[in-house]
């Protein structure tokens, strides 16, 4: 792993200076858009809808609309807000971990001490776990402000990004206004079920069955020889025969019109040259 971020945990006098990792990563198997009729990459250009062109990142800016107005924010206005480049994780209060509903987790990463002692990093970690609490901290990340829940994991700090409130979202569904009668049997067969069901999680046991027979389909193509050389897929030249320059359709139209003109001018010089040397003909002959 890598750290990312450089910070330091604060609450009170206290300072532990952290470095951060991201605690997830996706196992998907990553897939790219390619055209079926002969495998050539597909590529999305940022065009301007206004003026037809494609534009660079450079000259690409911000804007916000409500569906009438569109309010163009630039980098300057963006520069009068304050700034949130503050690498404190300052925690801001201390609440019972059972608190936390996990609708509100968005992504965990872990703190590593960073420093020549980690005793203030182990320090906070033993009175975490002492207390059953969590650390509500506030903290800056890629220009923005966000709430986090800092607790214990495997002797690890974690902290972990949390929605703020009014980016969740409340249920209410009016079927469920309506009342509904169960009975006493209904809800011990319902027990019993769950009972039949019941374990300890071990998140090991579980595997993403789709991305494995994804892998095995494509390790399967690999060996019957079923992939192209992957130059090919982005229209570059591969050296091999009849591999020459790979040209588009509109570069390839243009040449085949400058051929055929070339083609014509050389036609009707060819006729100049021919009717010049007959009358040439003509005239000595009358000479």
């Amino acid at each position: 792993m890598r750290s990312f971020w450089k910070g330091a945990i604060t609450f009170g006098l206290v300072n532990v200076p952290v470095k951060v990792y991201s605690a997830t990563e996706d196992h998907d198997v990553s897939l790219h858009q390619v055209h079926d009729a002969d495998g050539g990459r597909i590529r999305y250009q940022r065009r301007c809808e206004r003026c037809g062109r494609v534009v660079d990142y450079a000259h690409i800016g911000k804007a916000w609309d409500n569906g009438d107005k569109t309010v163009v924010i630039t980098d300057e206005d963006l520069s009068r807000l304050p700034a949130e480049r503050s690498h404190e994780i300052q925690v801001v209060e201390f609440v019972p971990t059972e608190q936390l509903d996990p609708i509100m987790f968005e992504r965990s990463y872990f703190l590593e001490p960073d420093g020549a002692s980690a005793k203030a990093y182990v320090l906070l970690r033993r009175a975490l776990e002492a207390t059953d609490r969590t650390a509500i901290t506030r903290f800056a990340l890629r220009q923005k402000t966000r709430l986090g829940a800092l607790r214990v994991r495997d002797d690890v700090l974690l902290l972990q990004s949390l929605l703020w409130s009014d980016e969740v979202r409340v249920a209410h569904f009016p079927g469920l206004d309506e009342p509904v009668r169960i009975s006493a049997q209904e809800l011990e067969l319902s027990a019993a079920l769950v009972d039949s069901f019941a374990s300890d999680f071990s998140p090991e046991d579980f595997r993403d069955d789709y991305q494995d027979q994804l892998r095995e389909l494509i390790d399967a193509k690999l060996a019957a020889g079923d992939a192209v050389d992957t130059e090919v897929t982005f229209g570059r030249p591969t050296g091999e025969e009849g591999g020459g320059e790979v040209l588009d359709l509109m570069e390839a139209l243009r040449r085949s019109v400058e051929r055929s003109r070339s083609v014509e001018r050389s036609r009707a010089a060819a006729d100049r040259a021919e009717e010049d040397s007959g009358r040439a003909r003509e005239r000595g002959s009358s000479g």
